[in-house]
């Protein structure tokens, strides 16, 4: 197809709760600063999409209220049918009038799980990928890999308070755990590793702790690894870790990570929780040892911090990562590479199956 005709885009949305589906549109070629983009892989993040498909997502059952910060009763903010998720995408340039975007080389971006997309480089995240790189990892630059050094950047603030140093400045030599061993706690812990962290891992599931095993890291059942934090790492200021990243959307895996805290540690929280906290025991360690749970969202740099760290610095950051721990990356977190018109059939199979998996990739 010519790069300047009209073309028929698809995506795989989510028409009902468990009832994953294709739509269709028209879309026109590109205009003046924009580029015509080709889906080659979309990656399906496993956190957000599931509450898509399961019906548990806030979004579903409240109106967000922007102005204000809070979820509101009444009309929800979001209604099936949902044609456009996903965030996490590697595509081609095939025609483009942007500078810097020449037909033929591939970008990250965030435009959900389309067989094409119109992007204006102005005005949403598109980064060029390196020519070394493998191109399926590129599905963790734009986003994913960025709420992960988004981690990093708050620990650092909560350590430094300040600007101009390096990610990961803030735990080079001091003792972390990173709770829970999905993609997304994989990811922190190899960012966490490679500031000079001294990294443990906590991970219920046998398959999943044999993963990080193979990444090289300590890897202990949740109820050891808070004792082993408190066994191992003792001093002045007390035992237990200094920072535990939090990535398990469970109230129980919050209560034991705030038990791995020093006094005065702090939970670096990156999980999405959509159920009560009642496993947490606020009143136990979190109150006698006086801690601290901060929430690291990719859509907020800690306070201060914009004015040197965006998405953009973050993405950068991802590359670097996967620049020394691609192929790892490549062999451990991506087990399912399922073809773009099959994902419809996967997903709907996904929840009643539930395969052992951690990073998904659909391909076209």
């Amino acid at each position: 197809m010519p790069p300047d005709a009209e073309r028929t885009v698809r995506s795989l949305g989510v028409e009902r709760p468990g009832a994953p589906f294709y739509a269709e549109y028209r879309e026109g070629p590109a205009g003046p600063g924009e580029v015509r983009l080709d889906l080659r892989f979309t990656g399906f993040s496993a956190g957000t999409e599931l509450t898509f498909l399961k019906g548990t997502n806030p979004y579903l059952h409240a109106r967000w209220d922007e102005g204000r910060g809070v979820f509101e009763p009444g009309e929800p903010s979001a209604r099936y049918p949902m044609p456009f998720i996903g965030y996490m995408e590697v595509a081609e340039v095939v025609a483009s009038t942007a500078p810097g975007f020449a037909p033929g080389a591939l970008v990250a971006g965030t435009f959900g799980h389309k067989t094409g997309h119109t992007a204006n480089p102005a005005h949403e995240l598109l980064v060029a990928l390196p020519p070394d790189l493998d191109p399926l990892l590129g599905i963790f630059v734009a986003q994913m890999g960025p709420i992960c050094a988004n981690g990093i950047l708050h620990a650092d603030a909560e350590a430094l308070g300040r600007l101009g140093a390096p990610l990961g400045a803030g735990i080079a030599g001091r003792p972390v755990v990173v709770w829970g061993a999905g993609t997304v706690g994989l990811l922190v812990a190899l960012f966490a590793r490679r500031a000079g962290a001294e990294v443990l891992v906590a991970e219920p599931f046998d398959w999943r702790r044999a993963i990080a095993g193979r990444l090289g890291f300590e890897v202990f059942p949740e109820d050891d690894a808070w004792t082993e934090a408190k066994r191992r790492w003792h001093g002045p200021e007390g035992r237990g870790a200094d920072i535990v990243f939090q990535t398990r959307a469970h109230a129980d895996s919050l209560d034991r990570a705030l038990k791995a805290l020093r006094p005065q540690g702090t939970v670096v929280d990156l999980a999405f929780y959509q159920a009560g906290l009642d496993a947490t025991r606020l009143g136990e360690a979190f109150h006698h040892n006086g801690l601290a749970i901060r929430c690291a969202q990719i859509g907020r740099v800690p306070r201060g911090f914009a004015a040197l760290w965006d998405r953009r610095r973050l993405a950068a950051e991802t590359v670097a990562l996967l620049g020394t721990d691609g192929d790892a990356i490549r062999r451990h977190l991506i087990t399912h590479v399922v073809p773009f018109d099959d994902g419809a059939d996967f997903l709907r199979r996904l929840p009643a199956e539930r395969p052992d998996f951690l990073q998904i990739v659909f391909a076209r």
